[in-house]
């Protein structure tokens, strides 16, 4: 079975790079598979992409050698089995606020005893290049899980949701963190607020061996995070990518802005 490498890198305390998929387009996993990044990590959750599209994007992303990954829409058991049971190589579970919604997102990516994943699919195999019994006796030990740190909830219950086994990094979603310590007003975080947020989730993280991550906006940022101690880095995603060289171009150009260059966050 092939070895996640990403889970390997982390585990010895290494950084380990990708980026977000947004686009929906199978045509562009494929180019960005082979851009030299870790990992992609298709975006399930707040884009337009289905299921069928995001199969054919996992085997595009895995043919190519890269490590394939996706953000489930939501913390459900039914959302998790069916995206490795279509050939993901790991996956990033959103808004986890809680010690017991851990613990879920954990048991529905494991087979039993481990957890409760039921056995089934077939695009699983291909991805890892190996036979279905051969993946079902190593997908435990090779599937990456990522949960997400984006409420203020969950940076106050680190201790709790952090210590539960078998998860492999945590990542933290800063738009919605932002928006969950936001002022009765609507006024966002200090920025004091917000540093000391971002240490303790990393210093907890630290204490309980698992991979603090986290997105940035660009390369130079990515280096400063790693700096810090981050080691699972998301840098941008390939619509804001796609979106800065179009901006640069017609900057250098001297052509009007339009308003759609602000489309991604990230």
């Amino acid at each position: 079975m092939r070895p996640n490498s990403v889970k390997r890198a982390l585990k010895a305390g290494q950084p380990s790079v990708g980026t977000w998929l947004s686009l929906g387009s199978i045509t562009a996993a494929r180019v960005m598979a082979r851009a030299g990044f870790d990992w992609l990590n298709i975006d399930i959750e707040h884009s337009l992409v289905g299921w069928e599209t995001m199969t054919h994007m996992l085997a595009a992303i895995a043919d190519a050698g890269c490590m394939a990954f996706a953000r489930v829409p939501a913390n459900r058991h039914d959302h998790i089995k069916r995206v490795l049971d279509n050939g993901a190589h790991g996956i990033v579970v959103p808004m986890v606020n809680s010690r017991e919604e851990a613990e879920a997102a954990v048991a529905a990516a494991k087979y039993p005893p481990a957890g409760t994943r039921s056995v089934g699919g077939s695009m699983h195999a291909l991805n890892f290049d190996t036979t279905p019994n051969d993946y079902y006796a190593h997908a435990n030990d090779e599937i990456l899980i990522v949960l997400q740190c984006e409420h203020i909830q969950a940076v106050e219950r680190a201790d709790e949701i952090f210590s539960v086994p078998g998860i492999d990094a945590i990542f933290v979603g800063p738009n919605d963190l932002a928006a969950s310590m936001r002022g009765k007003d609507g006024s966002p975080p200090s920025a004091q607020a917000t540093a000391d947020a971002m240490k303790h989730i990393l210093q907890t993280c630290k204490k309980y061996n698992v991979a603090p991550g986290l997105h940035t906006g660009s390369a130079a940022e990515a280096k400063a995070r790693i700096e810090e101690g981050w080691q699972f880095i998301a840098v941008g995603s390939e619509l804001r990518m796609m979106l800065n060289a179009a901006a640069d171009t017609v900057q250098q150009l001297g052509l009007a802005k339009k308003p759609g260059q602000e489309l991604a966050k990230y």
